[in-house]
């Protein structure tokens, strides 16, 4: 286990080794990072010196480090993961992200293994088995509610497995692991880290008879989740770790996004109890910021809770999947370069290099990059002249009346290029005296301790205040280091003069003496053992939607019981039409198409039905067909016969066997 069943844990992303530090200085409990290789995004890897900078920063605070091994595997990439695992296992990594069930038929390092998104798990089976398989933390599928949540927590054992779940971040349509749309229109696999978001296109959506239903519209484009206002829900439902998508966004998204949930879940860990039990945070330390947190200020497309509270109409950027921002006024005057803006906040200020954006009259966001800003009028405070970076004729459709929106606040995003928080950790401090000089104890928020002593001849005081004094203050000078004092005792004889600079030697020591104690005190996270005999898979059955792609992950689940085993997608096996995605997202509800949705309205009571539907962008066709009683959505489609003709760099010594028909028993011998 990594947590205590008290204890939350804020999961941030890092693209790179100084984001993720940045993401524990603003008080990332955890932290998650590709390493070198087959990691699920692609061009985010990291090396390994990178890798033990940022481990050993995060392992000052007790934060963990969770590394990316996420991607479904070939045969020929088999013996390079269990290489990479345990290169990063010696670097210091806490834990293992990974979504190919092969892996645990290697010989891994004794390094705790968590079950990536790319799982899908959606069931309370699929978790046990999975905790039964020895993966320790497990993140649910996004599509998830509350109640799903917590039947998960109660087939689960809290002592054994702790629950993950996505708190923000873009918004993957399909259920992880579930969309083959990229590999079938370009050879780009999601499962392996190279997702080409055919998600984000648009679309004209059509009937089957040809009839438009929407025109040129991001259909399977979902808002950006946001989950600020669930916490307390998710936290009795039994989700442990908090976890932040984003590991291709930038420096300031992860600092303003982690400080945003740090702020939350330390107003609902210091409120006390909670259902009955304290909570905690699952690293040490308090972070002060420099900066009010603020989600809208990064790249958003607006935001849902998506479907932790049910299933809601609004949870789509149809109009665009670019960041509309927020709106500040609308346009006055149109001049040769420039054009007037009256804000409808006296406070809003403009910036050289702000970012303002408009919708066209074909519902399209056109960007107007700010080169120079400036007041309309000395005494203005609302009217706002702007020079575009790019020439008036090509912002198409701004006109007297426009709406304007800003995406980007240059004074913002300088605010966060520089130093914006600070994260120590508590200690007490007791000084003594002794015959040859003095001793200085420090004891952390962990119960850690470590004392250092300096010879020195004590010197009477003759202002037994003013002396105290001065010792309490030379003593509380931490300046860099990642303490700060809760208090300090002086168990002194008499009071005493003591020189600055003997007090800051001995400060120093006990530092260094102390962090040498944290670091010989950090405990290795312990490895899951599998239940024995192996528990069940929960059916028998894999079809190529279970990613097997491998025969070591074949080997696995047969091993559990599983009888009928399909290659993965990816092995070009299934040729005809197929789900290339399955979605909880459902394009006919979200249109108000929906038969459930009309079943009580009087004169469309039982003549809407859920018909396939068709989305078409330039020569690429592919039909939603609608599964009402797990209210889903599939997405089909066959894959390309360019695709197909791309060589598979399978190993050809080894093909994977497969288990297409159940295998027949061998005839008994009289």
């Amino acid at each position: 286990m990594s947590l205590l069943p008290h204890q939350l844990e804020l999961l941030s992303p890092a693209r790179d080794a100084d984001i993720g530090i940045e993401a524990i200085n603003h008080g990332a409990d955890a932290v998650y990072i590709g390493g070198p290789a087959f990691g699920a995004r692609a061009s985010a890897g990291n090396d390994l010196r990178g890798l033990e900078r940022l481990i050993a920063h995060a392992h000052r605070f007790r934060s963990r480090i969770f590394v990316t091994l996420n991607t479904i595997l070939r045969d020929d990439e088999l013996e390079g993961a269990r290489q990479m695992a345990w290169q990063v296992y010696n670097a210091g990594a806490d834990a293992l992200i990974i979504q190919d069930m092969g892996l645990l038929e290697l010989d891994l390092p004794p390094i705790q293994l968590h079950a990536s998104t790319q799982t899908d798990i959606r069931t309370p089976e699929k978790a046990r088995f999975l905790q039964d398989a020895g993966l320790s933390q497990i993140v649910l599928a996004r599509e998830l509610t509350v109640q799903q949540i917590a039947a998960i927590r109660a087939a689960t054992d809290p002592e054994r497995c702790n629950i993950e779940f996505f708190i923000h971040g873009a918004l993957c349509v399909a259920y992880s692991g579930q969309c083959f749309i990229s590999h079938a229109h370009t050879g780009r696999s999601a499962n392996r880290g190279d997702c080409s978001q055919a998600c984000r296109l648009p679309y004209q959506v059509t009937d089957d008879t040809g009839r438009f239903i929407a025109h040129d519209k991001h259909v399977l484009s979902m808002k950006d989740n946001n989950q600020s206002d669930n916490l307390r829900a998710l936290i009795q439902a039994g989700v442990r770790s908090f976890k932040i998508e984003g590991r291709y966004k930038d420096m300031a998204y992860v600092k303003n996004i982690t400080a945003h949930y740090r702020t939350l879940l330390d107003e609902i860990i210091e409120q006390g109890e909670f259902s009955g039990s304290p909570l905690a945070r699952a690293s040490s330390g308090q972070t002060r910021f420099t900066f009010t947190p603020d989600p809208l200020q990064n790249f958003n497309r607006e935001f849902t809770d998506y479907f932790v509270n049910g299933r809601k109409e609004d949870i789509g950027a149809f109009d665009s999947p670019k960041n509309p921002g927020q709106a500040i006024g609308w346009v006055t005057k149109i001049g040769p370069d420039f054009v007037e803006l009256e804000v409808s906040n006296p406070d809003t200020v403009l910036h050289n290099g702000d970012g303002l954006c408009y919708y066209n009259l074909q519902k399209e966001l056109v960007g107007l990059a700010i080169n120079r800003a400036e007041r309309a009028t000395p005494r203005s405070t609302t009217q706002w002249r702007v020079f575009p970076k790019d020439p008036l004729e090509d912002l198409t459709d701004l006109r007297k009346g426009t709406e304007v929106n800003r995406n980007r606040d240059m004074d913002w995003v300088r605010s966060l290029d520089k130093k914006s928080s600070d994260r120590r950790i508590g200690v007490w401090l007791q000084l003594s005296d002794r015959p040859e000089g003095l001793l200085l104890t420090l004891t952390d928020e962990d119960g850690f301790s470590a004392q250092a002593s300096i010879a020195h001849t004590l010197q009477g005081a003759d202002d037994t205040f003013k002396a105290e004094a001065a010792l309490r203050e030379q003593l509380g000078r931490f300046g860099a280091t990642i303490f700060e004092v809760i208090d300090i005792s002086l168990q002194l004889s008499r009071p005493w003069f003591v020189p600055a600079s003997v007090l800051n030697a001995l400060r120093r020591d006990a530092v260094a003496q102390l962090e040498t104690a944290r670091t010989q005190g950090l405990q290795r996270l312990p490895r899951a053992q599998p239940v024995q005999p192996p528990t069940p898979y929960p059916d028998d059955t894999l079809t190529y939607l279970a990613n097997v792609f491998n025969h070591k992950a074949r080997d696995f689940y047969a091993r559990h019981g599983v009888k009928v085993i399909a290659a993965a997608y990816e092995s070009q096996e299934e040729e005809g039409e197929v789900s290339l995605m399955i979605t909880k997202h459902c394009v006919r509800y979200s249109m108000s198409l929906c038969p459930k949705q009309a079943k009580d309205v009087i004169g469309v009571k039982g003549t809407i039905k859920a018909e396939p539907l068709h989305l078409i962008n330039g020569k690429e066709k592919l039909t939603l067909r609608f599964d009402c009683k797990p209210c889903e959505m599939h997405v089909v489609g066959k894959i390309k016969r360019s695709v197909l003709q791309q060589p598979l760099p399978q190993t050809p010594e080894q093909p994977v066997q497969f288990y297409r028909t159940r295998p027949q028993k061998p005839a008994r011998t009289h």
